[in-house]
């Protein structure tokens, strides 16, 4: 559920591309809100870092680089990183968003899970980290607020980018994590790799199969404490009946001991499955004292999740506040300096280093030579794994009583004894060859033993040199890789630091450069189908630049860069052109003016002249000059037409002859018909009548002066 509360980044534009919608969650580290890419017009997670982390430049350069290395891993069960950068004194990181919940939601609701229910929801999980460990990512806070759950059922881990690099900023000593899932070297503050999440997982199952966490305390300390000297019990001790293998599955999980653990995600999966295809319904259905009274309460158990053929999900959204990641500090006292806060942040962590991204991946331990010491030195931790161990020689006595019932005990024939000695004596002398070859070949030959050397970002000969001097065998494989050169080596198979039988070939993966693409031609389409091609390419929108056009409506794309059919990768940006239309044009006033230096001033500025048929008169215009125009004012397009009025001139009217008569009554008279008047009086024009008249019975224009003599 996302959160309704007053934040002022709410409603505004981040980087000129993220529209933030609304607060989904707060924590100390950062603030994660719904917002929507303006650009390629989408939901995001974007996850806002606090003041006192944007202030550190370091741990923003570290950031970007931790950012660029998460976005690189692209896999159905982990939260994609879309986007990473700063605007202004906002630092933030761009991820999918969905709706739906988390695995502490179907927790707090549910209690105690059936191990059905756990071991499906786990296994996407593992999966997905799996993944990530194969690329050289570590999680470092995997938990329940981690494991996110879409509507449909899909899930997953979200998110890498952070964590690694508030880590990397801190001080020497300090960590970040959960400390109910913290791993016992990670507390100690040693080196975190893929076994560090393989224990968080294996409390997080623990916790899903009991409905409670195996470690609990007033504070903090006490809870790492107990993760550091005291080994996880079986799950069984509080759900009777839970089958052998779901014990050590856990137990093998959540050794203290990194050594005894499964060596990344992929060998735990490996092991998941196994187990979830031999245990019985009645095992996997069995139902956990503390989940029967919630299950009796509730209106329909929950069910495992659903996924889609092609199991992949569309997106997640940002986990919501339950178990919150806490900074701890590993020093000499560390009962002294151990602190929680009211509201802990909730950080996404991860390990941005890459290596052997082409590696093989490691399988699951051996049963009898890691499950048999799994969980450290105390009763709890040895009896369950010695029971599977014991189980295995079981069936290997088994096997031999069976093998042995099979060979007759007496030969029909007996023989001669000294042919009898001979042969033994041949046997023997056979079998010490034997053993001596087998010692050479395993100990000094090709079968002893040696550690694949580091050969990435060398060229294939420099990689074959050094492998042929660690005593190994190689051939090549082509692959894209969009940060090695071409020509240069990716990576082996199996992965760098890796020991393996020296008999064993080594795959050396050797890049072509980036995979590159054509880019689609836009030109002629509308933006918005031409966003949906872009996206639909993988290739991401660069700028946009609008322009009129006399020929394209608005909105219609006119150029792109780079061209259309330009080889690019992945994520290349490309620039649009876009129409605005017809540029507008502003209608000239030509009123007044001669009709030709009209009709040139018009079709100067881009518009056709028409001339109207009828003619006016007018006392002002002057005959052949404009009088009116349609439109008058306002824009057109280039080509559009405007309509002149031309002027015949003023109209001619009579003047009447009015000597004799008053000069009052001749004033209004001839100011009716339109007529200025002016009057000259003679010798004060006392008898007020009109002697002489300028002009007189003929034809002038309206609007001329008429002069009067009055005396």
């Amino acid at each position: 559920m996302q959160e309704k509360v007053s934040d002022s980044l709410v409603g505004t534009l981040v980087d000129n591309r993220y529209r933030v919608q609304s607060r989904v969650a707060r924590g100390g580290m950062s603030t994660v809100y719904l917002a929507t890419d303006q650009r390629l017009e989408r939901d995001v997670a974007l996850k806002v870092l606090h003041p006192h982390l944007v202030n550190d430049g370091n741990f923003l350069d570290r950031l970007g680089r931790e950012a660029k290395a998460a976005a690189k891993l692209s896999h159905a069960h982990v939260v994609g990183v879309l986007d990473q950068g700063s605007d202004g004194h906002t630092a933030y990181l761009v991820m999918e968003y969905i709706k739906g919940h988390t695995l502490r939601d179907v927790i707090k609701e549910k209690g105690a899970l059936s191990p059905r229910l756990a071991l499906a929801l786990i296994d996407p999980v593992v999966e997905g980290l799996g993944a990530a460990h194969a690329a050289g990512l570590i999680h470092r806070d995997i938990k329940p607020e981690n494991v996110l759950i879409a509507d449909d059922g899909r899930i997953k881990v979200g998110d890498f980018g952070l964590a690694r690099a508030v880590t990397t900023s801190t001080s020497t000593g300090a960590l970040i994590g959960t400390v109910a899932y913290l791993s016992p070297e990670l507390v100690l503050g040693r080196q975190a790799d893929a076994r560090s999440d393989i224990y968080s997982v294996g409390i997080m199952l623990y916790e899903m199969i009991t409905g409670k966490q195996p470690f609990d305390g007033e504070v903090p300390i006490q809870v790492a404490y107990q993760h550091v000297n005291s080994s996880v019990q079986a799950p069984s001790a509080a759900v009777p009946g839970l089958a052998a293998e779901v014990d050590e599955l856990v137990q093998w999980c959540t050794a203290r001991d990194p050594e005894q653990r499964p060596v990344d995600g992929n060998a735990l999966l490996s092991e998941l499955r196994h187990i979830r295809t031999n245990l019985t319904d009645a095992e996997l259905d069995l139902q956990p004292p503390a989940a029967i009274a919630a299950v009796a309460h509730s209106p329909a158990g929950l069910r495992p999740p659903a996924y889609p053929p092609s199991g992949r999900p569309a997106a997640v959204r940002p986990p919501e506040r339950q178990d919150h990641t806490e900074v701890l500090s590993a020093g000499q006292h560390p009962t002294e300096i151990i602190t929680r806060q009211s509201n802990p942040t909730t950080v996404l962590s991860a390990s941005a280093g890459r290596t052997g991204q082409f590696g093989a991946l490691a399988a699951p331990p051996d049963a009898e030579s890691d499950f048999g010491e799994a969980g450290g030195d105390g009763p709890d931790d040895t009896a369950p794994l010695s029971k599977r161990a014991q189980r295995k020689q079981d069936r290997d006595a088994a096997k031999a009583q069976s093998k042995a019932a099979s060979t007759p005990v007496r030969s029909l024939r007996e023989g001669n004894p000294r042919r009898r000695g001979v042969l033994w004596i041949i046997i023997l002398v056979i079998a010490a060859l034997l053993a001596t070859g087998a010692g050479w070949f395993f100990g000094m030959g090709p079968g002893s033993p040696g550690t694949i050397p580091r050969v990435s970002n060398k060229t294939v000969a420099e990689a074959q040199q050094l492998l042929g001097t660690a005593g190994f065998q190689s051939t090549t494989k082509d692959v894209f890789d969009d940060d090695i050169r071409a020509g240069l080596v990716v990576g082996t198979e199996p992965e760098a630091g890796r020991e393996i039988r020296k008999f064993q070939l080594v795959s050396l993966f050797v890049s072509k450069g980036p995979q590159l693409f054509p880019l689609p031609g836009m030109s002629g389409k509308s933006l918005h189908e031409a966003k949906t091609q872009l996206n639909g390419a993988e290739m991401a929108l660069g700028t946009v630049t609008e322009t009129y056009s006399e020929t394209e409506p608005a909105g219609t794309v006119l150029a792109q860069d780079p061209a259309a059919g330009t080889p690019a990768r992945r994520g290349t940006p490309v620039s649009l052109t876009v129409s605005k239309g017809p540029e507008p044009i502003p209608v000239p006033d030509v009123r007044g003016q001669e009709q030709g230096a009209a009709v040139k001033a018009l079709e100067a500025a881009g518009l056709k002249a028409a001339i109207s048929p009828g003619t006016v008169n007018d006392k002002k215009v002057p005959k052949g000059a404009v009088v009116a125009q349609d439109p008058s004012s306002g824009t057109l397009t280039r080509g559009d037409t405007v309509t002149l009025t031309v002027s015949k001139g003023p109209k001619l009217v009579d003047v009447p002859s009015y000597i004799g008569k008053q000069a009052n009554d001749a004033r209004k008279a001839l100011e009716k018909l339109g007529f200025e008047v002016r009057v000259n009086n003679i010798l004060g024009g006392f008898f007020g009548t009109v002697r002489d008249q300028d002009p007189v019975d003929t034809q002038v224009p309206e609007g001329s002066l008429v002069t009067l003599t009055v005396v």
